[in-house]
């Protein structure tokens, strides 16, 4: 196992029992990858700055309550904290990167890959996370066609072979897959960015 890990996990529970000099072991161990993360987003110092004390504010106020629950995950869970927060950020000042309104609207599109560093994979396998979340919530038909098309590779041949239907059937249960995924989006103002 990962020293960083196992020590961040004893850590975790010192300052939880009480050893106020934990916290600051961990936020030093952890400041200058959780700074580069949150002022490549958000490119301003001052801001950057804010995020990185208000995400730590709300670790230390979970610690306290004693809501943690990410056993060995101390920097992932960080990071996902400082990532809402960078959201936020961007919802407060109207500054989130919108999305053409129309039937084309592909969310796939809007995660991208690339080479991505430690922090990037974390975010990106959170939204992968989210993504498949909201894709339960799509009726059956519309669900089985999207997870084929997308996550199996298929061809709309093969689904159409697969689910017995034909290939018009199987592209606009796609079509509405999509249409209803984005209204799934919108209605929970989830934000799948990067």
């Amino acid at each position: 196992m990962d020293r960083n890990v196992v020590n961040d996990s004893l850590l975790v529970r010192d300052y939880i029992n009480g050893n106020e000099a934990a916290i600051e072991v961990l936020i030093k161990r952890h400041q200058q990858k959780l700074y580069s993360f949150i002022y490549s987003k958000i490119q301003d110092r001052d801001s950057t700055e804010d995020i990185f004390q208000d995400t730590f504010i709300k670790v230390i106020r979970t610690l306290k309550r004693g809501h943690y629950n990410e056993e060995g995950k101390f920097l992932p869970w960080v990071m996902r904290i400082a990532h809402n927060l960078i959201i936020d950020h961007f919802r407060k000042n109207n500054r989130m990167p919108m999305f053409n309104n129309s039937d084309d609207f592909d969310i796939f599109s809007i995660i991208s890959d690339g080479s991505l560093n430690a922090e990037g994979k974390i975010i990106k396998d959170q939204i992968l996370d989210d993504v498949k979340k909201l894709i339960d919530e799509l009726p059956e038909e519309q669900r089985e066609v999207l997870i084929m098309r997308i996550y199996n590779d298929l061809s709309f041949n093969e689904i159409s072979e697969n689910t017995g239907v034909s290939i018009n059937t199987a592209l606009g249960r796609m079509r509405y897959a999509l249409i209803n995924l984005r209204k799934i989006v919108e209605k929970n103002n989830v934000i799948l960015v990067n």
